[in-house]
């Protein structure tokens, strides 16, 4: 997502799938929307990137067979710009949030946390590494 309004802080800006069947949700994504995906990986994991012609617009993985058996479905989870997401992190602590994963890098991207609100909503916080190259 090159859109410049995406790298706002406080703005939504990226999404995940975590898919129980990454290939059927590709499958899906690709014909409802016209979508492609690009594979890589992360942090010992696999990933696509769906595009929109040449853009980002969301990545897609296959969740992990412990989370399959713990019953946890398929999600999208929604990325909200921050300026500091270890700042951010320990805010959102600080007001009734828990870490569901801590501050980490995704090399030559971002820098992203993971919390549940205080009423059990997941999201994720985003600060962009390279804006000019993938703002969120």
């Amino acid at each position: 997502m090159t859109n410049p309004f995406s790298m706002w802080p406080g703005h939504f800006c990226w999404l995940d799938l975590a898919a129980a069947d990454a290939d059927v949700a590709s499958a899906f994504y690709k014909n409802l929307l016209g979508w492609t995906t690009q594979s890589h990986s992360v942090h010992g994991g696999h990933f696509a990137s769906f595009r929109l012609g040449e853009e980002e617009v969301a990545t897609i993985y296959q969740l992990r067979t412990h989370h399959l058996a713990q019953g946890v479905p398929s999600h999208w989870t929604p990325y909200i710009a921050v300026t500091s997401v270890d700042l951010s992190v320990r805010q959102a602590a600080a007001l009734g949030a828990s870490v569901v994963v801590a501050p980490f890098a995704i090399p030559g991207r971002a820098r992203i946390a993971l919390l549940q609100d205080p009423v059990g909503a997941v999201l994720g916080l985003w600060q962009p590494l390279h804006c000019e190259t993938h703002p969120g």
